[in-house]
């Protein structure tokens, strides 16, 4: 399956001499990454709605994803306490 360029830097790495635009997307379990604008996103990864290069994109990551477990594990805990 293919995934995202991860936030850690992993994955298509921006060609030296050039500014690609990137997309910040989200999974279902509202994890985020970044993607290449002029690619296709791979199935389960949509738009989050900001673009821009690539370090524009992981800033914004650092400031919406304050929470790194996955949705699924949130509502499990969180139906825990019920």
């Amino acid at each position: 399956m293919t995934q995202p360029d991860s936030a850690n830097g992993t994955g298509d790495e921006a060609r030296p001499g050039t500014e690609d635009v990137y997309l910040v997307v989200r999974n279902d379990e509202e994890q985020y990454s970044i993607w290449r604008a002029d690619r296709e996103l791979p199935a389960g990864w949509y738009r989050e709605g900001r673009s821009g290069s690539r370090q524009e994109c992981l800033d914004h990551i650092d400031v919406v994803w304050t929470d790194m477990r996955p949705l699924s594990l949130r509502r499990r805990l969180a139906g825990a306490d019920v």
